[in-house]
């Protein structure tokens, strides 16, 4: 489909779907309909001074490298991936699509949550490069650091070992990834005397908590890459919004804050490559606005923002965030392995196996979340 004509479509679905004639109309579609795929932007990733494409790779849910290899022809040039994802078959898919052109991509992973040893850190980057296929890894980050293990951002030995990797050329530079207290983990970075870390990895979207914005706008100001994940709030398909999706209006409501370097949404096909790659280039309208806020209504009785302020709480020590964003993964993304996967992470008695003899819940959610019905889906669902 050439760019006109998918831009064409795009507007028709939305302008009928969500009631939105005329604030997207053809004066957009004339604005837009430059060639497909569009000129990149890039921005500057904070003080590793890589210039990377504001639309990045999201690798997690990638099946075909054929896909990622379609992104870099298209002009993206950063990959984000893990250890974890596909129990490691995700990197491999990763070095399978750079084969050939190492030296026009930026590859970023992450360490396992459970490694901290300096003998753990070594071993998970020694593997990436494995399955990488590749001798050095440009961004290494911790994943998933929250506040109730934000010592590992100052753990001595993970720092040991990634110093010492450095020093032998297979890493570059060094990040965190974070998807609760996320204001608290950039402040902890940003403060931090040695400024280690050169990256962050937060979700950051349309219904993102108050506090992360200044997070960021400081964290920004220190030098910290801004990388943000979870930006489609979880991609969930409703009845409510017909055949229109919010990605693209997602997409733009996150880049126009210019303290952000990039996005990287999972793609995990070429129409969702095609869909938000598009948005490189385009301006956030009150269309996007408009369309946001009805996807956020049609979510809410289900949708967790992760902030995890319900957690105090509860009396059992629940780690809801973490098994709320395990059924986002299985009711969003519908991807029930990686849901499974995120869910086995918790230990017995932090997991909703916790709630089961609980005779009322005691957990708030400020958002007005029903946390006791989240629990009992997990339960049923993850056993």
């Amino acid at each position: 489909m050439k760019r006109r004509d998918f831009l064409k479509a795009t507007v028709a679905a939305a302008s009928v779907s969500a009631g939105l004639d005329g604030l997207i109309g053809i004066s957009q579609v004339a604005a837009e309909e430059a060639a497909f795929p569009p000129i990149p932007v890039y921005r500057t990733l904070g003080r590793t001074g890589l210039k990377v494409a504001i639309v990045s790779f999201g690798a997690m849910l990638t099946p075909e490298y054929e896909v990622i290899q379609a992104a870099l022809d298209m002009g993206v040039n950063y990959i984000d991936t893990a250890r974890k994802y596909m129990d490691g078959r995700n990197e491999e898919i990763v070095g399978k699509a750079i084969k050939g052109r190492r030296d026009k991509v930026f590859i970023a992973t992450k360490t396992l949550a459970t490694s901290t040893t300096k003998a753990e850190i070594i071993h998970d980057v020694e593997t990436s490069l494995g399955k990488l296929k590749t001798d050095h890894i440009d961004v290494i980050q911790l994943h998933n650091v929250e506040n109730k293990n934000k010592e590992r951002i100052f753990n001595h030995d993970t720092r040991e070992a990634l110093v010492e990797l450095r020093k032998q050329g297979k890493v570059r530079f060094f990040g965190v990834t974070s998807h609760t207290n996320q204001a608290d983990i950039l402040d902890a970075i940003v403060n931090d005397p040695d400024k280690f870390f050169d990256t962050a990895l937060i979700k950051y979207n349309f219904l993102s908590e108050s506090e992360l914005k200044p997070a960021v706008d400081r964290a920004a100001k220190a030098k910290i890459g801004i990388i943000a994940m979870k930006t489609q709030m979880g991609g969930y398909k409703t009845d409510a919004m017909g055949k229109t999706t919010p990605h693209q209006a997602a997409l733009k409501w996150v880049l126009q804050d210019t303290n952000v370097t990039t996005t990287i949404p999972g793609m995990k096909d070429m129409d969702m490559l095609r869909e938000d790659i598009a948005v490189m280039g385009m301006k956030l309208t009150s269309a996007d606005n408009k369309l946001l806020e009805r996807y956020s209504r049609a979510i809410e009785g289900f949708y967790c923002h992760l902030c995890a302020r319900c957690e105090p709480t509860c009396p059992h020590g629940v780690f809801i965030s973490t098994i709320n964003r395990s059924l986002m993964y299985a009711e969003g993304y519908g991807n029930l392995a990686l849901a499974r996967a995120t869910y086995r992470d918790i230990s017995a008695d932090a997991s909703a196996t916790a709630c089961a003899n609980c005779t009322s819940c005691k957990a708030d959610c400020i958002h007005g979340l029903d946390i006791s019905a989240r629990m009992n889906k997990a339960r049923a669902l993850f056993g």
